[in-house]
């Protein structure tokens, strides 16, 4: 992994094997704790997305892949049990088919290209609810 921050966007640069969210929680060590990420790029391997049911118990589907990463939005903020990263994705099986949905695992195969835009560390955190879902706090509020 390689990171470039200009003011406050960062330029994260992934390679073979490494883990999205692990990757993206490792920035914490440099001071970046509240991230916006707003686009991913690339081709990853080892896929798990799914979907929060409507009764709060998340539903997953593992892919071995690789598939081509077109898209992963979400956000980094400081969690019960430390850097908590919540990603959406949609990515592309080699017959062109989407899959999209909460991501929970990708390991990068070929490349991975992610930006991030930097948060006051005050500004959001996660909390656990009743349910598998940890929901978004913001604290800043007045």
């Amino acid at each position: 992994m390689e990171f470039s921050r200009i003011g406050d966007d960062v330029l994260l640069r992934l390679d073979p094997g490494e883990e999205i969210h692990q990757s993206i929680q490792s920035l914490s060590k440099y001071g970046i704790e509240c991230a916006i990420i707003t686009s991913g790029i690339g081709r990853v391997r080892n896929i798990r997305i799914g979907y929060l049911s409507a009764d709060g118990i998340y539903q997953t589907l593992e892919h071995d892949g690789p598939m081509e990463l077109l898209s992963t939005q979400g956000n980094l903020a400081p969690g019960p049990d430390g850097p908590f990263t919540h990603l959406h994705t949609l990515m592309s099986d080699n017959g062109h088919k989407v899959h999209g949905g909460h991501l929970y695992h990708a390991t990068i195969h070929v490349v991975g290209e992610i930006h991030l835009r930097v948060l006051d560390s005050n500004t959001m955190k996660r909390e656990p609810t009743n349910t598998d879902f940890v929901a978004l706090k913001f604290c800043n509020l007045e």
